[in-house]
């Protein structure tokens, strides 16, 4: 065999051997390193769906609430009590600042108050669960916003907002069963405003009350 021979059929033979690793790109296995295009794409949507555990503890101090941005001496806590007061009010020192008496109903039990003492606000998605769904690291500016966001709070009664605590709707749910569609709404409206996350236990307990 000549020497141009020998070098067509070397020629052929590497073409042939090199051939296959370029055959199927963007398939390469689990050894390698590469995943597939598509497999890429899922797992990255995957990993920024749920925001990773917090890296700092929950701290209430980090949220300021019951502030009064627009310094007419009456504070998001006071502005509630008015809002979904159904009576005459009373104030302190006959000062519109600090509410004493109305007449309010609880939205999670039904019962009827005449008395602010007897009362707490309540935040729907609690400051804690805010912070581990995905507002951890928020600036302290959009914490204080969360935390007198007024479509996030309503008035009821004291025993029953301290049994609440800062558990999600998987764990506690108001006594009335009525309220539980308006609370699921009013849960997923907050959370969709904020972008922060809804877990699949969540999600089941917010449709199961959606349903009733």
């Amino acid at each position: 065999m000549n020497m141009k021979k020998l070098f067509i059929f070397l020629s052929i033979a590497i073409f042939f051997t090199v051939l296959p690793a370029f055959s199927q790109p963007g398939s390469s296995t689990s050894q390698s390193g590469h995943a597939g295009s598509n497999t890429g794409i899922s797992n990255y949507y995957k990993k920024t769906s749920k925001p990773a555990l917090p890296t700092r503890t929950y701290n209430r101090k980090d949220w300021p609430h019951w502030t009064d941005d627009d310094h007419d001496c009456q504070n998001t806590r006071a502005e509630i009590l008015i809002r979904d007061n159904i009576g005459l009010l009373k104030y302190k020192r006959n000062k519109p600042c600090n509410v004493t008496w109305g007449k309010w109903i609880c939205p999670y039990t039904g019962k009827e108050f005449t008395k602010t003492s007897d009362l707490d606000i309540d935040h729907i998605v609690p400051l804690a669960y805010a912070h581990k769904t995905g507002g951890a690291n928020w600036p302290r500016a959009k914490k204080k916003e969360f935390a007198n966001d007024q479509i996030n709070l309503v008035a009821v009664e004291d025993n029953i907002n301290q049994e609440k605590g800062d558990q999600g709707p998987d764990e506690w749910r108001p006594p009335l069963k009525s309220y539980w569609q308006e609370y699921a709404r009013r849960w997923r409206k907050v959370k969709q405003k904020y972008g922060l996350y809804i877990g699949p236990v969540e999600e089941a307990a917010l449709k199961d009350m959606e349903r009733q």
